[in-house]
Protein backbone atom coordinates (compact mmCIF):
# COMPACT_ATOMS: atom_id res chain seq x y z
CA UNK A 1 0.00 0.00 0.00
CA UNK A 2 1.22 3.45 -0.84
CA UNK A 3 -0.65 5.08 2.03
CA UNK A 4 -1.99 3.82 5.29
CA UNK A 5 -5.37 5.40 4.69
CA UNK A 6 -7.17 2.30 3.50
CA UNK A 7 -9.73 0.89 5.84
CA UNK A 8 -11.12 -2.62 5.92
CA UNK A 9 -14.92 -2.59 5.86
CA UNK A 10 -16.52 -5.81 7.12
CA UNK A 11 -19.41 -7.28 5.16
CA UNK A 12 -22.55 -6.89 7.20
CA UNK A 13 -25.51 -9.24 6.95
CA UNK A 14 -28.84 -7.70 5.95
CA UNK A 15 -31.63 -7.68 8.52
CA UNK A 16 -35.02 -9.25 7.84
CA UNK A 17 -36.69 -5.89 7.06
CA UNK A 18 -33.87 -5.01 4.66
CA UNK A 19 -34.27 -8.33 2.91
CA UNK A 20 -38.01 -7.69 2.46
CA UNK A 21 -37.33 -4.15 1.09
CA UNK A 22 -40.34 -2.87 3.06
CA UNK A 23 -38.67 0.26 4.50
CA UNK A 24 -37.43 1.22 1.04
CA UNK A 25 -40.87 0.68 -0.54
CA UNK A 26 -42.63 2.65 2.20
CA UNK A 27 -40.10 5.47 1.89
CA UNK A 28 -40.59 5.61 -1.89
CA UNK A 29 -44.38 5.65 -1.53
CA UNK A 30 -44.07 8.50 0.99
CA UNK A 31 -42.09 10.56 -1.49
CA UNK A 32 -44.64 9.79 -4.23
CA UNK A 33 -47.58 10.82 -2.04
CA UNK A 34 -45.79 14.00 -0.98
CA UNK A 35 -45.34 15.02 -4.65
CA UNK A 36 -48.88 13.93 -5.51
CA UNK A 37 -50.42 16.68 -3.36
CA UNK A 38 -48.05 19.46 -4.47
CA UNK A 39 -49.02 22.08 -7.03
CA UNK A 40 -47.98 21.02 -10.54
CA UNK A 41 -45.09 23.00 -12.00
CA UNK A 42 -45.93 22.18 -15.61
CA UNK A 43 -47.60 24.68 -17.93
CA UNK A 44 -50.11 23.75 -20.64
CA UNK A 45 -48.21 25.71 -23.27
CA UNK A 46 -50.48 26.88 -26.03
CA UNK A 47 -53.29 27.77 -23.65
CA UNK A 48 -51.05 29.07 -20.87
CA UNK A 49 -47.89 31.06 -21.53
CA UNK A 50 -45.19 31.31 -18.90
CA UNK A 51 -44.07 34.91 -18.30
CA UNK A 52 -40.70 35.70 -19.86
CA UNK A 53 -37.98 37.78 -18.28
CA UNK A 54 -37.65 41.24 -19.82
CA UNK A 55 -34.09 40.41 -20.91
CA UNK A 56 -35.06 37.19 -22.72
CA UNK A 57 -33.30 36.77 -26.08
CA UNK A 58 -35.26 35.02 -28.78
CA UNK A 59 -35.93 35.36 -32.49
CA UNK A 60 -33.72 37.78 -34.45
CA UNK A 61 -34.95 40.81 -36.36
CA UNK A 62 -33.21 43.09 -38.87
CA UNK A 63 -34.41 46.62 -38.12
CA UNK A 64 -35.40 49.36 -40.56
CA UNK A 65 -35.03 53.08 -39.98
CA UNK A 66 -38.00 55.45 -39.72
CA UNK A 67 -38.09 55.91 -43.50
CA UNK A 68 -38.30 52.15 -44.12
CA UNK A 69 -34.73 51.65 -45.34
CA UNK A 70 -32.73 48.65 -44.11
CA UNK A 71 -30.07 49.54 -41.56
CA UNK A 72 -27.73 46.64 -42.30
CA UNK A 73 -24.63 47.59 -44.33
CA UNK A 74 -23.24 44.05 -44.58
CA UNK A 75 -20.09 45.00 -42.69
CA UNK A 76 -19.80 41.46 -41.29
CA UNK A 77 -19.17 42.50 -37.69
CA UNK A 78 -22.06 40.35 -36.46
CA UNK A 79 -20.77 37.30 -38.34
CA UNK A 80 -17.27 37.78 -36.90
CA UNK A 81 -18.62 38.22 -33.37
CA UNK A 82 -20.85 35.13 -33.55
CA UNK A 83 -19.16 32.31 -31.57
CA UNK A 84 -21.36 29.66 -33.20
CA UNK A 85 -20.65 30.90 -36.74
CA UNK A 86 -24.38 30.95 -37.44
CA UNK A 87 -24.51 34.16 -39.52
CA UNK A 88 -23.59 34.37 -43.21
CA UNK A 89 -24.11 37.23 -45.66
CA UNK A 90 -23.15 38.55 -49.06
CA UNK A 91 -22.93 42.23 -49.86
CA UNK A 92 -23.49 44.40 -52.92
CA UNK A 93 -23.34 48.05 -53.93
CA UNK A 94 -26.55 50.06 -53.95
CA UNK A 95 -27.70 51.03 -57.43
CA UNK A 96 -29.03 54.41 -58.42
CA UNK A 97 -32.68 54.74 -57.45
CA UNK A 98 -32.45 52.35 -54.46
CA UNK A 99 -31.77 55.09 -51.90
CA UNK A 100 -35.18 54.53 -50.30
CA UNK A 101 -34.44 50.78 -49.79
CA UNK A 102 -30.98 50.92 -48.21
CA UNK A 103 -29.43 53.56 -45.96
CA UNK A 104 -25.81 53.16 -47.02
CA UNK A 105 -24.06 52.51 -50.32
CA UNK A 106 -23.38 48.90 -49.34
CA UNK A 107 -26.15 46.51 -48.33
CA UNK A 108 -26.72 42.80 -47.63
CA UNK A 109 -28.03 40.93 -50.66
CA UNK A 110 -28.40 37.77 -48.59
CA UNK A 111 -28.38 37.60 -44.82
CA UNK A 112 -28.94 34.19 -43.21
CA UNK A 113 -28.94 32.95 -39.64
CA UNK A 114 -28.89 29.23 -38.93
CA UNK A 115 -31.14 29.00 -35.87
CA UNK A 116 -29.95 25.47 -35.13
CA UNK A 117 -26.43 26.78 -34.59
CA UNK A 118 -27.36 30.04 -32.86
CA UNK A 119 -26.85 30.09 -29.10
CA UNK A 120 -28.83 33.35 -28.61
CA UNK A 121 -25.94 35.06 -26.82
CA UNK A 122 -26.61 38.53 -28.24
CA UNK A 123 -23.05 39.19 -29.34
CA UNK A 124 -24.28 39.95 -32.87
CA UNK A 125 -26.38 42.86 -31.65
CA UNK A 126 -23.55 44.13 -29.46
CA UNK A 127 -21.14 44.09 -32.42
CA UNK A 128 -23.45 45.84 -34.91
CA UNK A 129 -22.32 49.47 -35.41
CA UNK A 130 -25.58 50.43 -37.17
CA UNK A 131 -27.97 48.86 -34.62
CA UNK A 132 -29.45 46.74 -37.37
CA UNK A 133 -29.86 43.34 -35.68
CA UNK A 134 -31.64 42.65 -32.42
CA UNK A 135 -32.91 39.63 -30.56
CA UNK A 136 -36.60 39.96 -29.71
CA UNK A 137 -38.70 38.35 -26.99
CA UNK A 138 -40.41 36.01 -29.49
CA UNK A 139 -39.84 32.26 -29.31
CA UNK A 140 -38.37 30.63 -32.41
CA UNK A 141 -41.06 28.24 -33.72
CA UNK A 142 -40.30 24.57 -34.24
CA UNK A 143 -40.22 22.91 -37.65
CA UNK A 144 -39.80 19.40 -39.06
CA UNK A 145 -36.96 20.04 -41.50
CA UNK A 146 -33.54 21.63 -41.02
CA UNK A 147 -33.90 24.01 -43.95
CA UNK A 148 -36.81 25.77 -42.24
CA UNK A 149 -34.44 26.86 -39.46
CA UNK A 150 -32.27 28.88 -41.82
CA UNK A 151 -33.73 32.36 -41.59
CA UNK A 152 -33.16 34.62 -44.57
CA UNK A 153 -34.05 38.25 -45.08
CA UNK A 154 -37.63 37.24 -45.82
CA UNK A 155 -38.06 36.13 -42.18
CA UNK A 156 -35.62 38.55 -40.51
CA UNK A 157 -36.37 42.02 -41.91
CA UNK A 158 -39.18 43.71 -40.01
CA UNK A 159 -42.19 45.02 -41.88
CA UNK A 160 -43.14 48.65 -41.52
CA UNK A 161 -46.68 47.60 -40.57
CA UNK A 162 -45.51 45.54 -37.61
CA UNK A 163 -42.46 47.24 -36.06
CA UNK A 164 -40.61 45.39 -33.29
CA UNK A 165 -39.98 47.36 -30.08
CA UNK A 166 -36.66 46.38 -28.49
CA UNK A 167 -36.31 49.35 -26.14
CA UNK A 168 -37.80 47.62 -23.09
CA UNK A 169 -35.18 44.87 -23.08
CA UNK A 170 -32.41 47.36 -23.76
CA UNK A 171 -33.38 49.55 -20.79
CA UNK A 172 -33.61 46.48 -18.52
CA UNK A 173 -30.14 45.36 -19.61
CA UNK A 174 -28.73 48.83 -18.99
CA UNK A 175 -30.24 48.82 -15.48
CA UNK A 176 -28.74 45.41 -14.76
CA UNK A 177 -25.36 46.48 -16.14
CA UNK A 178 -25.33 49.66 -14.04
CA UNK A 179 -26.36 47.72 -10.93
CA UNK A 180 -23.61 45.17 -11.53
CA UNK A 181 -21.05 47.90 -12.26
CA UNK A 182 -21.99 49.78 -9.08
CA UNK A 183 -21.71 46.56 -7.09
CA UNK A 184 -18.25 45.87 -8.53
CA UNK A 185 -17.15 49.46 -7.90
CA UNK A 186 -18.37 49.38 -4.28
CA UNK A 187 -16.71 46.04 -3.68
CA UNK A 188 -13.38 47.26 -5.04
CA UNK A 189 -13.47 50.49 -3.03
CA UNK A 190 -14.18 48.58 0.19
CA UNK A 191 -11.09 46.43 -0.29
Amino acid sequence: MLTNRSKLVPKREMTLSEKLYLPAIIGGMGITLKHFFRKASTVSYPEQIRPMAPVYRGKHVLKRDDNGAERCTACGMCAVACPAEAITMTSAERKKGEEHLYREEKYAVTYEINMLRCIFCGLCEDACPKEAIFLTDEIVPSFYTRNDFIYGKDKLVESMDNRVDVTKRQTEEVKEFKTHANYQHNRLTEE
